[in-house]
């Protein structure tokens, strides 16, 4: 610890019970960001004397029924300020398992309230050497620094941002949690004389019921996370929710997105490995980003397949569903042409595909072995929207649909006729986007 630095060691109260920290039906996190606060009277008048309620207390029995974690470090925030720990700003800070996001911070701020901040890695990667979070995260004991002092004394870089801010005293304690993740707290103070002990004291004293509230939000946001990332945010929740069952599921109608990269087989012979899959993940982000912005939902990855569903409301939102489908569809085309028109500059193949859209009723649910299963589309519908797909090639189209997605996109869709697929007793008629003549030529 260098010069400026408060050394101390007290000991932590964990004599109360935290049984009851867990709540059955606990609302999910939101990760949108919300105001600090919120109206707790009516739980806090059937206390016993809720004049004399301890910040324990009141997290452990109010707080931790809090809808959001705004909310709850608001609450605690405003309890703390006005029993006169003379708070600044204070931060949860927690790790997370998602593609994109490493970390989420709560920050709560005087006079402000709440809010919440996502990090990428790269963010997180070029400052966590110098973070005294990670100083924390490895040791498990709390770090103290005075910002009284020469700022020569420094020993972390954003203790400058701090001081910026007119902060005097700035502690960062960990939150072991029940569940064995160990998160952050930071507390930041601009009283001319920083914290006093028994503020200090007064702070870690409560960490472990904090900890206790925030480890099943921390624990239902990564799970809802990661089935979010492999399943689907509808499939995910239906999941969290309790659709568990191997055959459990619902009938529900949809239009019905089914693509994949041509010539793949041939490509991934030549390609090494490492290449081949850069080549599917732009394909496959050229694909997705326009069906989740039209309200779509992506069910899997197939190899080099993609399968995805606009749920219908009723009979009356299929029309609005099939209009929303193709211009993802054709948003996803455009994509595809900017970005083979960038391969083809810098000398790789360009890539082409094959993209069949249907509409009708599929079974949506879990499909699967016992201890193996998959959340899913199946059914007729689906089986037809595959066999569309494979008339693309010869019919040298880009994007076919059948008849009854079409009927509600007028001349959006132009009519290539009836033929025949495998499996269907009658000739089906497809249609295409004007003007894609040619784009896929049998081989």
């Amino acid at each position: 610890m260098g010069e400026g630095a408060t050394p101390f060691n007290p000991k932590i109260n964990q004599a109360f019970s935290l049984s009851h920290a867990c709540v059955p039906g606990l609302q999910p996190l939101r990760l949108d960001a919300a105001p600090a606060g919120f109206d707790d009277r009516a739980k806090m008048d059937s206390l016993p004397d809720s004049s004399a309620v301890t910040p324990i207390d009141w997290l452990l029995r109010v707080g931790r029924l809090a809808e959001t974690a705004e909310d709850l470090l608001g609450g605690l925030c405003d309890m703390l300020v006005a029993r006169g720990i003379p708070l600044e700003r204070v931060g949860i800070h927690g790790r997370v398992l998602h593609p994109e996001v490493a970390g989420i911070r709560f920050l709560w701020r005087r006079g402000i309230g709440s809010e919440e901040t996502r990090y990428g890695y790269d963010t997180i990667e070029s400052g966590w050497e110098t973070s005294p979070l990670r100083t924390v995260y490895e040791t498990g004991e709390p770090l103290r620094r005075r910002l009284t002092g020469s700022p020569a004394d420094d020993d972390y870089p954003i203790l400058a941002e701090l001081r910026a801010e007119g902060l005097t005293d700035y502690l960062v304690a960990p939150l072991e949690q029940p569940s064995g993740m160990r998160q952050a707290s930071t507390w930041g103070t601009r009283h001319p004389n920083g914290f006093s002990d028994a503020q200090i004291a007064a702070i870690l004293e409560l960490l472990p019921a904090l900890a206790a509230c925030t480890d099943s939000r921390a624990q239902r946001r990564l799970l809802k996370g990661l089935l979010s990332i492999y399943l689907g945010p509808s499939a995910g929740s239906r999941v969290l929710a309790g659709t568990i069952r191997r055959g459990e599921g619902e009938t529900i109608a949809a239009a019905i997105w089914l693509c994949d990269l041509r010539d793949f087989t041939a490509t991934s012979e030549v390609l090494p490995g490492p290449e081949l899959i850069r080549l599917l993940n732009e394909y496959f982000e050229l694909m997705a980003g326009p069906v989740e912005d039209h309200g779509g939902e992506i069910l899997k990855f197939i190899g080099d397949a993609m399968l995805a569903i606009f749920p219908i409301a009723d009979d009356l939102d299929r029309d609005r569903a099939c209009r929303t489908a193709l211009a993802s569809a054709k948003k996803a085309l455009e994509r595809l042409d900017e970005a083979n028109a960038a391969r083809i500059a810098r000398g790789d193949m360009p890539m082409e595909l094959g993209l069949a859209l249907h509409t009708g009723p599929v079974m949506y649910g879990n499909i699967g072995a016992p201890e193996r299963l998959d959340f899913t589309v199946i059914g007729p519908a689906v089986n037809l929207t595959a066999r569309i797909a494979g008339l693309c090639r010869p019919l040298g189209r880009r994007l076919l649909t059948s008849a009854r997605f079409a009927s509600p996109c007028g001349s959006e869709l132009v009519s290539l006729g009836f033929h025949p697929l495998r499996g269907l007793a009658v000739d089906q008629e497809v249609f295409a986007l004007p003007g894609e003549e040619g784009r896929q030529m049998e081989g």
